[in-house]
């Protein structure tokens, strides 16, 4: 079977939501050769940037998310059994700290994209919610990631988003720390505003957007 042939199986098997079919495609895929990252990212990837398109448009639910999340995690586990632990790092898309912001309790958008971005080959370490900004920044520094992403769901609590610029600019790490957030009150003008590198005000977005920030 050609390269094509299985990276489009290995798409379909995310968008069908099918675990097992996404196992032997995988196995398919280490058979003929192919190198690992470039299924993960040119087979598996896609199927999820389907399936968070079809969730931001209501065609999908979380259910149906978790899925997929269920297949892509089990294929990668094939595809990746013979690298490295160097190579599955650099397999890794990013490194993302995210948690929903000081002083807020709601976390179902959150954990939605948080979902969203460990099926779509980043490395995500959730804090959870009502986090201090000056965990978030010592967490941030200590574990060097490349992502911090935020979520106010509140407009009492959008601050918090700024006061993790100012943090990371004490600390001497803004430069190395990218900062996505969003949130139903927050919005682009808000983000400019505060001096932040991206928003996202969705799930799909918010995947775009960590894309971008890392590429």
């Amino acid at each position: 079977m050609s390269k094509d042939n299985i990276l489009s199986k290995l798409q379909k098997s995310i968008e069908e939501f099918d675990a097992g079919q996404a196992e032997a495609a995988a196995k398919e895929a280490l058979a003929a050769g192919l190198d690992p990252i470039e299924a993960i990212q040119q087979g598996l990837s896609q199927g999820m940037n389907t399936i968070s398109e079809l969730f931001d448009e209501g065609e999908i639910f979380v259910p149906q998310i978790l899925l997929a999340a269920e297949a892509f995690e089990t294929a990668v586990n094939v595809l990746t059994s013979t690298i490295s632990v160097e190579e599955k790092n650099k397999a890794s898309l990013g490194k993302v700290l995210i948690h929903t912001v000081q002083g807020d309790i709601h976390d179902v958008g959150k954990n939605i994209v948080k979902t969203m971005l460990a099926a779509s080959g980043f490395e995500v370490i959730d804090l959870g919610r009502d986090i201090p900004v000056d965990e978030v920044v010592a967490k941030a520094k200590e574990l060097n990631v490349d992502i911090i992403a935020g979520s106010a769901l509140m407009t009492t609590t959008m601050p918090a988003q700024r006061d993790i610029l100012a943090s990371l600019g004490e600390e001497g790490i803004r430069a190395g720390v990218k900062c996505l957030f969003g949130g139903a009150p927050v919005t682009q003008e808000w983000v400019d505003q505060i001096g932040a590198d991206g928003y996202a005000e969705n799930a799909a977005e918010a995947i775009k957007q960590a894309r971008k920030l890392v590429s």
